[in-house]
Protein backbone atom coordinates (compact mmCIF):
# COMPACT_ATOMS: atom_id res chain seq x y z
CA UNK A 1 0.00 0.00 0.00
CA UNK A 2 1.24 3.47 -0.82
CA UNK A 3 2.24 5.91 1.90
CA UNK A 4 -0.22 8.53 0.59
CA UNK A 5 -3.18 6.16 0.78
CA UNK A 6 -2.21 4.92 4.22
CA UNK A 7 -1.93 8.48 5.50
CA UNK A 8 -5.33 9.43 4.04
CA UNK A 9 -6.95 6.28 5.42
CA UNK A 10 -5.54 6.92 8.89
CA UNK A 11 -6.91 10.48 8.89
CA UNK A 12 -10.30 9.24 7.72
CA UNK A 13 -10.44 6.59 10.44
CA UNK A 14 -9.54 9.10 13.15
CA UNK A 15 -12.23 11.46 11.91
CA UNK A 16 -14.90 8.74 11.70
CA UNK A 17 -14.15 7.33 15.14
CA UNK A 18 -13.77 10.67 16.93
CA UNK A 19 -16.27 12.91 15.12
CA UNK A 20 -18.77 10.83 13.14
CA UNK A 21 -19.60 7.93 15.47
CA UNK A 22 -21.09 10.26 18.14
CA UNK A 23 -23.58 11.41 15.50
CA UNK A 24 -25.07 7.89 15.34
CA UNK A 25 -27.33 8.87 18.26
CA UNK A 26 -28.32 12.18 16.67
CA UNK A 27 -32.11 12.35 16.11
CA UNK A 28 -31.47 13.75 12.62
CA UNK A 29 -30.02 10.39 11.59
CA UNK A 30 -32.50 8.11 9.78
CA UNK A 31 -35.11 10.85 9.90
CA UNK A 32 -38.45 9.30 8.90
CA UNK A 33 -36.50 6.12 8.14
CA UNK A 34 -35.19 7.63 4.90
CA UNK A 35 -31.63 8.53 5.79
CA UNK A 36 -29.91 11.38 7.62
CA UNK A 37 -31.40 14.84 7.30
CA UNK A 38 -29.83 17.42 5.00
CA UNK A 39 -28.77 19.66 7.88
CA UNK A 40 -26.92 16.76 9.49
CA UNK A 41 -25.19 15.94 6.20
CA UNK A 42 -24.09 19.55 5.78
CA UNK A 43 -22.88 19.77 9.38
CA UNK A 44 -20.77 16.62 9.15
CA UNK A 45 -19.32 17.57 5.77
CA UNK A 46 -18.32 20.98 7.08
CA UNK A 47 -16.35 19.23 9.82
CA UNK A 48 -14.85 16.80 7.29
CA UNK A 49 -13.82 19.76 5.12
CA UNK A 50 -12.14 21.44 8.09
CA UNK A 51 -10.36 18.18 8.94
CA UNK A 52 -9.09 17.76 5.38
CA UNK A 53 -10.88 14.44 4.79
CA UNK A 54 -13.75 15.49 2.50
CA UNK A 55 -13.89 13.44 -0.73
CA UNK A 56 -10.58 11.82 0.25
CA UNK A 57 -10.40 9.44 -2.72
CA UNK A 58 -10.15 12.34 -5.20
CA UNK A 59 -6.91 14.31 -5.00
CA UNK A 60 -6.68 18.13 -5.21
CA UNK A 61 -5.64 17.95 -8.89
CA UNK A 62 -8.84 16.02 -9.71
CA UNK A 63 -7.15 12.64 -10.13
CA UNK A 64 -8.40 9.58 -8.28
CA UNK A 65 -6.58 7.27 -5.97
CA UNK A 66 -6.08 3.86 -7.52
CA UNK A 67 -8.75 1.28 -6.73
CA UNK A 68 -6.42 -0.50 -4.31
CA UNK A 69 -5.68 2.79 -2.56
CA UNK A 70 -9.37 3.70 -2.57
CA UNK A 71 -10.15 0.38 -0.88
CA UNK A 72 -8.44 1.15 2.41
CA UNK A 73 -9.83 4.71 2.45
CA UNK A 74 -13.43 3.62 1.85
CA UNK A 75 -13.09 0.75 4.31
CA UNK A 76 -12.13 3.23 7.02
CA UNK A 77 -14.95 5.60 6.06
CA UNK A 78 -17.38 2.69 6.45
CA UNK A 79 -16.60 2.16 10.15
CA UNK A 80 -19.85 4.07 10.73
CA UNK A 81 -22.91 4.02 8.47
CA UNK A 82 -22.62 7.81 8.62
CA UNK A 83 -18.93 7.83 7.74
CA UNK A 84 -19.28 7.68 3.94
CA UNK A 85 -21.97 10.37 4.10
CA UNK A 86 -19.75 12.63 6.19
CA UNK A 87 -16.59 12.32 4.07
CA UNK A 88 -18.43 12.14 0.71
CA UNK A 89 -17.61 8.56 -0.29
CA UNK A 90 -21.24 7.38 -0.18
CA UNK A 91 -23.29 5.78 -2.94
CA UNK A 92 -24.55 6.93 -5.35
CA UNK A 93 -22.32 10.02 -5.29
CA UNK A 94 -19.01 8.16 -5.32
CA UNK A 95 -19.99 6.11 -8.37
CA UNK A 96 -21.53 9.11 -10.11
CA UNK A 97 -18.39 11.17 -9.58
CA UNK A 98 -16.35 8.34 -11.06
CA UNK A 99 -18.56 8.08 -14.17
CA UNK A 100 -18.74 11.83 -14.77
CA UNK A 101 -14.99 12.06 -14.34
CA UNK A 102 -14.48 9.35 -16.97
CA UNK A 103 -17.03 10.42 -19.60
CA UNK A 104 -18.10 14.07 -19.21
CA UNK A 105 -16.80 17.06 -21.12
CA UNK A 106 -14.75 19.76 -19.39
CA UNK A 107 -17.80 22.03 -19.31
CA UNK A 108 -19.96 19.30 -17.82
CA UNK A 109 -17.35 18.55 -15.17
CA UNK A 110 -17.16 22.21 -14.18
CA UNK A 111 -20.94 22.50 -13.85
CA UNK A 112 -21.94 19.11 -12.41
CA UNK A 113 -18.84 17.39 -10.98
CA UNK A 114 -17.09 20.24 -9.18
CA UNK A 115 -19.90 20.88 -6.63
CA UNK A 116 -20.15 17.13 -5.98
CA UNK A 117 -16.44 16.85 -5.22
CA UNK A 118 -16.75 19.89 -2.97
CA UNK A 119 -19.48 18.10 -1.01
CA UNK A 120 -21.96 20.83 -1.86
CA UNK A 121 -24.25 18.75 -4.09
CA UNK A 122 -25.67 15.25 -3.81
CA UNK A 123 -26.63 13.25 -6.88
CA UNK A 124 -28.90 10.47 -8.10
CA UNK A 125 -28.57 7.82 -10.81
CA UNK A 126 -31.89 7.26 -12.60
CA UNK A 127 -31.68 3.78 -14.14
CA UNK A 128 -33.85 1.23 -12.29
CA UNK A 129 -37.59 1.20 -13.09
CA UNK A 130 -40.73 -0.11 -11.33
CA UNK A 131 -41.22 -3.86 -11.61
CA UNK A 132 -44.96 -3.29 -11.94
CA UNK A 133 -44.30 -1.47 -15.21
CA UNK A 134 -42.16 -4.30 -16.52
CA UNK A 135 -39.24 -1.90 -16.47
CA UNK A 136 -35.51 -2.26 -16.03
CA UNK A 137 -34.15 -3.75 -12.83
CA UNK A 138 -31.30 -6.21 -12.92
CA UNK A 139 -31.83 -6.34 -16.69
CA UNK A 140 -31.24 -2.80 -18.03
CA UNK A 141 -32.23 -3.90 -21.55
CA UNK A 142 -35.85 -3.86 -20.34
CA UNK A 143 -35.72 -0.07 -19.97
CA UNK A 144 -38.99 1.65 -20.83
CA UNK A 145 -38.04 5.27 -20.18
CA UNK A 146 -37.68 6.96 -23.56
CA UNK A 147 -35.81 9.95 -24.95
CA UNK A 148 -36.31 11.63 -28.31
CA UNK A 149 -34.51 14.53 -29.98
CA UNK A 150 -36.45 17.77 -30.35
CA UNK A 151 -34.38 20.53 -31.91
CA UNK A 152 -31.38 21.16 -29.70
CA UNK A 153 -33.00 19.33 -26.79
CA UNK A 154 -33.95 15.78 -25.84
CA UNK A 155 -37.34 15.03 -24.30
CA UNK A 156 -37.50 12.25 -21.69
CA UNK A 157 -40.55 10.38 -20.38
CA UNK A 158 -40.85 7.42 -18.03
CA UNK A 159 -40.85 6.18 -14.45
CA UNK A 160 -37.94 5.18 -12.23
CA UNK A 161 -37.80 3.31 -8.93
CA UNK A 162 -35.34 2.76 -6.07
CA UNK A 163 -33.59 6.00 -7.05
CA UNK A 164 -31.24 6.54 -4.16
CA UNK A 165 -30.86 10.13 -3.00
CA UNK A 166 -33.29 11.65 -5.52
CA UNK A 167 -34.97 13.60 -2.73
CA UNK A 168 -32.63 16.52 -2.11
CA UNK A 169 -30.23 15.79 -4.98
CA UNK A 170 -28.87 18.63 -7.10
CA UNK A 171 -27.35 16.52 -9.88
CA UNK A 172 -29.03 13.70 -11.78
CA UNK A 173 -27.82 11.17 -14.32
CA UNK A 174 -30.88 10.01 -16.25
CA UNK A 175 -30.77 6.90 -18.44
CA UNK A 176 -33.30 6.40 -21.24
CA UNK A 177 -33.70 4.54 -24.55
CA UNK A 178 -33.92 6.24 -27.93
CA UNK A 179 -35.13 4.79 -31.20
CA UNK A 180 -32.96 7.39 -32.93
CA UNK A 181 -29.88 5.79 -31.35
CA UNK A 182 -31.04 2.19 -31.67
CA UNK A 183 -28.25 1.27 -34.07
CA UNK A 184 -25.70 2.20 -31.40
CA UNK A 185 -27.41 0.25 -28.63
CA UNK A 186 -30.29 2.55 -27.87
CA UNK A 187 -29.48 3.86 -24.39
CA UNK A 188 -28.46 7.42 -23.63
CA UNK A 189 -27.40 9.21 -20.45
CA UNK A 190 -28.13 12.82 -19.56
CA UNK A 191 -26.85 15.16 -16.87
CA UNK A 192 -29.63 17.24 -15.33
CA UNK A 193 -29.90 19.95 -12.70
CA UNK A 194 -32.21 19.04 -9.84
CA UNK A 195 -34.83 19.70 -8.69
CA UNK A 196 -36.74 19.96 -11.96
CA UNK A 197 -40.55 20.21 -12.14
CA UNK A 198 -40.57 17.54 -14.86
CA UNK A 199 -39.08 15.02 -12.40
CA UNK A 200 -41.67 14.32 -9.73
CA UNK A 201 -41.04 12.15 -6.68
CA UNK A 202 -44.13 9.95 -6.25
CA UNK A 203 -43.08 8.52 -2.90
CA UNK A 204 -40.15 7.43 -0.77
CA UNK A 205 -39.96 3.71 -0.19
CA UNK A 206 -39.77 2.31 3.33
CA UNK A 207 -36.70 0.10 3.00
CA UNK A 208 -34.75 -2.05 5.42
CA UNK A 209 -31.72 0.25 5.18
CA UNK A 210 -31.67 3.83 6.42
CA UNK A 211 -28.20 5.30 5.99
CA UNK A 212 -28.44 7.01 2.59
CA UNK A 213 -29.54 10.67 2.45
CA UNK A 214 -32.78 11.11 0.54
CA UNK A 215 -33.76 7.45 0.84
CA UNK A 216 -34.96 5.55 -2.22
CA UNK A 217 -37.64 7.12 -4.40
CA UNK A 218 -40.18 6.20 -7.06
CA UNK A 219 -40.05 8.95 -9.66
CA UNK A 220 -42.13 10.06 -12.64
CA UNK A 221 -40.38 11.86 -15.49
CA UNK A 222 -42.79 13.78 -17.70
CA UNK A 223 -41.61 15.74 -20.74
CA UNK A 224 -38.22 16.52 -19.24
CA UNK A 225 -36.35 18.75 -21.70
CA UNK A 226 -32.58 18.42 -21.56
CA UNK A 227 -30.22 20.50 -23.73
CA UNK A 228 -28.32 18.34 -26.20
CA UNK A 229 -24.99 19.45 -24.72
CA UNK A 230 -25.99 17.80 -21.43
CA UNK A 231 -25.93 14.33 -22.92
CA UNK A 232 -23.27 12.35 -21.07
CA UNK A 233 -20.97 10.90 -23.70
CA UNK A 234 -22.32 9.67 -27.02
CA UNK A 235 -25.87 8.73 -28.00
CA UNK A 236 -26.51 5.02 -27.80
CA UNK A 237 -23.58 4.29 -25.47
CA UNK A 238 -25.58 4.27 -22.24
CA UNK A 239 -25.19 0.55 -21.53
CA UNK A 240 -21.37 0.54 -21.84
CA UNK A 241 -21.23 3.67 -19.68
CA UNK A 242 -23.38 1.92 -17.08
CA UNK A 243 -20.76 -0.82 -16.86
CA UNK A 244 -18.02 1.79 -16.51
CA UNK A 245 -19.87 2.98 -13.43
CA UNK A 246 -21.26 -0.24 -12.02
CA UNK A 247 -18.14 -2.42 -11.89
CA UNK A 248 -16.18 -0.09 -9.59
CA UNK A 249 -19.38 0.92 -7.77
CA UNK A 250 -20.03 -2.70 -6.77
CA UNK A 251 -16.52 -2.87 -5.41
CA UNK A 252 -16.94 0.42 -3.55
CA UNK A 253 -20.00 -1.02 -1.81
CA UNK A 254 -17.84 -3.94 -0.71
CA UNK A 255 -15.22 -1.55 0.65
CA UNK A 256 -17.65 0.56 2.67
CA UNK A 257 -19.61 -2.33 4.14
CA UNK A 258 -16.41 -4.17 4.98
CA UNK A 259 -15.71 -1.25 7.32
CA UNK A 260 -19.18 -1.49 8.84
CA UNK A 261 -18.86 -5.24 9.41
CA UNK A 262 -15.45 -4.70 10.98
CA UNK A 263 -16.99 -2.24 13.43
CA UNK A 264 -19.82 -4.65 14.27
CA UNK A 265 -17.24 -7.36 14.92
CA UNK A 266 -15.34 -5.01 17.25
CA UNK A 267 -18.51 -4.31 19.24
CA UNK A 268 -19.52 -7.98 19.42
CA UNK A 269 -16.01 -8.98 20.50
CA UNK A 270 -15.95 -6.37 23.27
CA UNK A 271 -19.36 -7.59 24.44
CA UNK A 272 -18.28 -11.24 24.46
CA UNK A 273 -15.11 -10.44 26.38
CA UNK A 274 -16.91 -8.63 29.22
CA UNK A 275 -20.29 -10.42 29.44
CA UNK A 276 -20.47 -13.43 31.77
CA UNK A 277 -22.90 -16.35 31.61
CA UNK A 278 -22.84 -19.82 33.15
CA UNK A 279 -19.74 -19.07 35.20
CA UNK A 280 -17.44 -17.66 32.53
CA UNK A 281 -17.15 -14.93 29.92
CA UNK A 282 -19.02 -15.48 26.67
CA UNK A 283 -15.77 -15.58 24.69
CA UNK A 284 -14.78 -18.69 26.64
CA UNK A 285 -17.90 -20.52 25.53
CA UNK A 286 -16.97 -22.46 22.42
CA UNK A 287 -20.18 -21.59 20.61
CA UNK A 288 -19.50 -17.88 20.94
CA UNK A 289 -15.73 -18.00 20.47
CA UNK A 290 -16.08 -20.01 17.29
CA UNK A 291 -18.52 -17.47 15.81
CA UNK A 292 -16.03 -14.67 16.37
CA UNK A 293 -13.27 -16.83 14.89
CA UNK A 294 -15.42 -17.41 11.81
CA UNK A 295 -15.90 -13.64 11.59
CA UNK A 296 -12.13 -13.19 11.45
CA UNK A 297 -11.93 -15.68 8.60
CA UNK A 298 -14.79 -14.11 6.61
CA UNK A 299 -13.40 -10.60 7.09
CA UNK A 300 -9.95 -11.60 5.90
CA UNK A 301 -11.34 -13.41 2.87
CA UNK A 302 -13.49 -10.37 2.04
CA UNK A 303 -10.49 -8.08 2.37
CA UNK A 304 -8.45 -10.26 0.00
CA UNK A 305 -11.27 -10.41 -2.56
CA UNK A 306 -11.60 -6.62 -2.50
CA UNK A 307 -7.87 -6.16 -2.98
CA UNK A 308 -7.77 -8.70 -5.82
CA UNK A 309 -10.65 -7.09 -7.71
CA UNK A 310 -9.21 -3.61 -7.15
CA UNK A 311 -5.95 -4.81 -8.67
CA UNK A 312 -7.79 -6.08 -11.74
CA UNK A 313 -9.51 -2.72 -12.23
CA UNK A 314 -6.22 -0.89 -11.73
CA UNK A 315 -4.78 -3.07 -14.47
CA UNK A 316 -7.15 -1.47 -16.97
CA UNK A 317 -9.80 -4.19 -17.17
CA UNK A 318 -13.48 -3.31 -17.05
CA UNK A 319 -13.64 -6.07 -14.44
CA UNK A 320 -17.30 -7.04 -14.84
CA UNK A 321 -16.65 -10.71 -14.06
CA UNK A 322 -14.28 -9.95 -11.21
CA UNK A 323 -16.60 -7.37 -9.68
CA UNK A 324 -19.53 -9.82 -9.89
CA UNK A 325 -17.48 -12.49 -8.13
CA UNK A 326 -16.36 -10.02 -5.48
CA UNK A 327 -19.85 -8.61 -4.96
CA UNK A 328 -21.21 -12.11 -4.33
CA UNK A 329 -18.39 -13.31 -2.11
CA UNK A 330 -18.07 -10.16 -0.03
CA UNK A 331 -21.77 -9.41 0.43
CA UNK A 332 -22.47 -12.97 1.53
CA UNK A 333 -19.43 -13.05 3.83
CA UNK A 334 -20.28 -9.73 5.46
CA UNK A 335 -23.87 -10.84 5.94
CA UNK A 336 -22.58 -13.84 7.87
CA UNK A 337 -20.38 -11.57 9.97
CA UNK A 338 -23.23 -9.17 10.77
CA UNK A 339 -25.58 -12.04 11.60
CA UNK A 340 -23.07 -13.63 13.97
CA UNK A 341 -22.51 -10.28 15.69
CA UNK A 342 -26.23 -9.99 16.37
CA UNK A 343 -26.31 -13.57 17.64
CA UNK A 344 -23.33 -13.12 19.93
CA UNK A 345 -24.92 -10.07 21.51
CA UNK A 346 -28.33 -11.66 21.97
CA UNK A 347 -31.05 -9.18 22.90
CA UNK A 348 -28.58 -6.30 22.73
CA UNK A 349 -27.83 -7.24 19.15
CA UNK A 350 -31.38 -6.64 17.96
CA UNK A 351 -31.80 -3.33 19.78
CA UNK A 352 -30.72 0.14 18.84
CA UNK A 353 -28.37 0.33 21.81
CA UNK A 354 -25.44 -0.26 19.45
CA UNK A 355 -24.96 0.21 15.72
CA UNK A 356 -24.78 -3.58 15.19
CA UNK A 357 -28.50 -3.88 14.50
CA UNK A 358 -28.36 -1.22 11.78
CA UNK A 359 -25.23 -2.71 10.22
CA UNK A 360 -27.14 -5.99 9.93
CA UNK A 361 -30.00 -4.22 8.12
CA UNK A 362 -27.73 -2.26 5.83
CA UNK A 363 -25.68 -5.28 4.78
CA UNK A 364 -28.85 -7.30 4.18
CA UNK A 365 -29.88 -4.67 1.64
CA UNK A 366 -26.36 -4.73 0.15
CA UNK A 367 -26.95 -8.34 -0.95
CA UNK A 368 -29.57 -6.93 -3.36
CA UNK A 369 -28.31 -3.46 -4.30
CA UNK A 370 -26.08 -3.24 -7.39
CA UNK A 371 -27.32 -6.66 -8.45
CA UNK A 372 -28.65 -9.50 -6.28
CA UNK A 373 -26.35 -12.44 -5.60
CA UNK A 374 -28.40 -14.68 -7.89
CA UNK A 375 -28.12 -12.32 -10.87
CA UNK A 376 -24.35 -12.21 -10.55
CA UNK A 377 -24.18 -16.00 -10.26
CA UNK A 378 -26.35 -16.32 -13.37
CA UNK A 379 -24.01 -13.98 -15.24
CA UNK A 380 -21.00 -16.00 -14.12
CA UNK A 381 -22.69 -19.24 -15.16
CA UNK A 382 -23.27 -17.81 -18.63
CA UNK A 383 -19.58 -17.02 -18.89
CA UNK A 384 -18.67 -20.54 -17.77
CA UNK A 385 -20.93 -21.97 -20.49
CA UNK A 386 -19.49 -19.66 -23.15
CA UNK A 387 -15.89 -20.44 -22.23
CA UNK A 388 -16.64 -24.17 -22.26
CA UNK A 389 -18.11 -23.93 -25.76
CA UNK A 390 -15.11 -21.97 -26.96
CA UNK A 391 -12.72 -24.49 -25.45
CA UNK A 392 -14.57 -27.38 -27.12
CA UNK A 393 -14.77 -25.69 -30.53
Amino acid sequence: MTDRAQAIADRVETFVRDVVIPYEKDPRFAVHGHGPGEDLVAEMRAKARDAGVLTPHILPDGSHLTQRETAIVLQRSGLSPLGPVAVNTMAPDEGNMYLIGKVATAEQKAHFLAPMIAGEARSAFFMTEPAADGGAGSDPSMMRTTCRPDGNHWVINGRKAFITGACGAKVGIVMAKSEAAESAGGACMFLVDLPDPAIRIERLLDTIDSSMPGGHAVVTIENLRVPADQMLGAAGEGFPYAQVRLSPARLSHCMRWYGAATRAHEIATAYACRREAFGKRLIDHEGVGFMLAENMIDLKQAELMIDWCAGVLDGGSLGTTESSMTKVAVSEALMRVADRCVQVMGGSGVSGDTIVEQVFREIRAFRIYDGPTEVHKWSLAKRIKREHREAMA
